[in-house]
């Protein structure tokens, strides 16, 4: 396990990266929705969504791997609400972190079977619209809840 870069964090690499991603996860998901809503520029959103989904993907496995082999409890354990907040807010967190992927992948493979390769507005787009919003509400939920935990477990 390598040691997290974060001065202030107990944390390993690992979840320091993840925690950091994150941050950077949410206002290029915000401008993405933006350049579709407001630019109606639908090849861009397209690129954006697809390297967010693919990055995201990595990402997810590796934090997975390294949380099945590292672990993160001894990590946590010096934390004043290991007893008490942790547990639930890790709970609380997993909601969200498990459902996410699933929404994204609904949205990313209907719109790879129902949009041209250039695409465009058609009789999809309003369930693609709909969808996309719980995903992406899903992962603003995802980020802010994991950021909950990881304070409440490697920082505090």
């Amino acid at each position: 396990m390598f040691d997290g870069f974060l001065p202030f964090s107990r944390a390993s690499f690992m979840l320091d990266f993840v925690a950091i991603a994150m941050i950077a996860v949410v206002p290029v998901l915000s401008w993405s929705i933006y350049i579709v809503k407001v630019k109606r520029n639908f090849q861009l959103h397209r690129k954006v969504q697809m390297a967010l989904g693919c990055t995201l993907l990595v990402a997810v496995v590796l934090f997975e791997v390294d949380i099945r082999i590292n672990g993160w409890r001894h990590l946590a354990v010096e934390s004043a609400f290991y007893d008490s907040l942790v547990y639930p807010s890790l709970y609380f967190h997993l909601v969200f972190a498990i459902s996410t992927p699933v929404l994204w992948g609904i949205v990313i493979i209907g719109a790879l079977k129902r949009f041209a390769r250039s695409p465009q507005p058609n009789e999809y787009s309003h369930r693609h619209g709909k969808l996309a919003r719980w995903a992406a509400l899903d992962m603003y939920a995802t980020a802010l809840s994991g950021w909950i935990f990881y304070v409440l477990a490697f920082v505090l």
